[in-house]
């Protein structure tokens, strides 16, 4: 079995390294509430690479507190957002097939936006 830090992307110039211990440990705690592993598809991103992917020019992602779990249908969004509120996530995007969720103190919290 994989860990988190092993299945949350990386673009071509981060490490796992990039990845903030504090994500790791609220995912952690995310998927043992949900009671399975999550996909994501993204997580840490350069600057560059966060520009191409077309995020905010303050993306939590450049600082590694940022992963996107995947979503396929409305079930599983709202057990995902169900949980993520319940846990304390305090900054969410809701997306069509992924959900952003970050731990990045530095930006504003209690929020919730869309894609």
């Amino acid at each position: 079995m994989k860990t988190i830090r092993d299945r949350i992307p990386l673009c071509p110039h981060g490490t796992k390294d990039n990845i903030s211990p504090n994500l790791i440990l609220a995912l952690e705690r995310l998927e043992r509430e949900l009671g399975r592993e999550l996909k994501y598809n993204s997580g840490y991103r350069c600057p560059e690479c966060n520009a191409a992917a077309g995020g905010s020019k303050n993306s939590a992602h450049m600082r590694g507190f940022a992963a996107d779990p995947l979503v396929n249908n409305s079930v599983s969004r709202f057990r995902i957002l169900s949980a993520a509120v319940r846990l304390g996530f305090r900054r969410i995007g809701v997306g069509k097939t992924f959900i952003h969720l970050d731990v990045d103190t530095s930006l504003p919290q209690d929020v919730m936006w869309l894609y």
